[in-house]
């Protein structure tokens, strides 16, 4: 089969081509729950990056070279003799964890701190004509969803949804959120929020084009990033802040302003990553501000996301690619060139 291979990291992100596309055996049924998925679409995620420049080395066993990809979704070409919930044909989104079933996190529902597999990030993806996952982690999609069109919801949506729905949890009307970042996640993001909560939400962001697409998306409010966002953000909130502040940038300036555009008491939720966290401790006491992490997001987050998406709540804004066009999908995202998600299509 043909897959799009990252032979060697890039620290710098500087090499035209990051991915080499090239024929690779295909994957086979190992054991009895074990799925083979043709690939409809893979999202191209900037996590792919921090993989390209080396951020993940320390953090999972992964051997070069591999196959990135953690965003899939397709139809089922084969299965283990155990599997019984889908069958050959069946059109399907892929959770991206492989969790263990009989771990504690895992009947718990906590699907991301299981333990196991996670393709396209330890283990071979979807930048593939196939894809091996395990039954576990499939989700069948009703017909008016195409897997080419709801693969990026198996990160970018999955993770927006899982922070979204904790901020929505507190959220009351006449409350504010601010949204840090209108772009594959975040436009995801205000989605989820209007149809959650009843919040106003404020977007911020640099690209007068991503906050064009954040208005489109229901967004209250957009101010843009140009430094004084912050001043922007407290007057829109009476000087007070927003009740919840959803980071989907996690680097740069965005975090300290994210926590300062937070009300005491309120919430700053941190999904996008790369920088750092950095508060004096007397800070924290006063302000009674609580600093929430977010990891992609449990397999049931992913059952109502996608209930969601077939009522037609959420759309996802996508730019189609060939597989054969990964460097360029992957060029055009380091470049902020895409508006919304990339997804490669074999």
């Amino acid at each position: 089969m043909k897959a799009a291979v990252l032979n060697q990291y890039d620290l710098k992100l500087e090499r035209p081509e990051f991915v080499v596309y090239k024929d690779v055996p295909e994957p086979k049924i190992e054991s009895l729950f074990d799925v083979i998925v043709r690939v409809g679409g893979a999202g191209v995620c900037r996590t792919d990056l921090h993989v390209i420049e080396g951020l993940w080395r320390d953090r999972v066993p992964v051997q070069l070279p591999y196959i990135m990809g953690h965003e899939n979704a397709g139809w089922i070409e084969a299965v283990g003799a155990g599997v019984t919930g889908v069958k050959v044909g069946d059109p399907v989104i892929c959770h991206p964890l492989l969790s263990h079933g009989e771990t504690l996190a895992a009947r718990r529902g906590n699907d991301m701190h299981a333990g196991g597999a996670f393709p396209g990030i330890d283990s071979n993806g979807g930048y593939a004509e196939l894809l091996k996952t395990a039954e576990r982690a499939l989700i069948k999609l009703p017909r008016t969803l195409a897997p080419k069109d709801v693969a990026p919801y198996a990160d970018a949506g999955l993770t927006a949804y899982h922070a979204v729905k904790k901020a929505a949890a507190h959220l009351l009307p006449g409350d504010c959120a601010v949204a840090i970042g209108a772009g594959g996640l975040g436009h995801i993001g205000i989605q989820v929020l209007k149809a959650l909560c009843a919040a106003d939400v404020i977007v911020v962001d640099r690209s007068e084009a991503a906050l064009k697409l954040a208005r489109e998306c229901g967004a209250t409010h957009t101010v843009r990033a140009d430094g004084n966002e912050v001043d922007a953000v407290l007057a829109l909130t009476g000087g007070a802040g927003a009740q919840a502040v959803i980071d989907f940038v996690g680097e740069g300036a965005a975090v300290a302003n994210g926590l300062k555009m937070t009300c005491n008491a309120g919430y700053y939720y941190i999904v996008g990553y790369g920088g750092k966290v950095e508060i004096a401790t007397m800070e924290m006491i006063v302000t009674e501000k609580t600093i929430v992490g977010n990891l992609v997001g449990t397999y049931s987050d992913l059952v109502e996301l996608m209930a969601l998406a077939d009522r037609g709540l959420v759309n996802l804004t996508t730019r189609e690619y060939r597989l054969s066009e990964a460097n360029t999908a992957l060029q055009d995202l380091k470049n902020g060139q895409i508006k919304g998600r990339a997804v490669l299509i074999p």
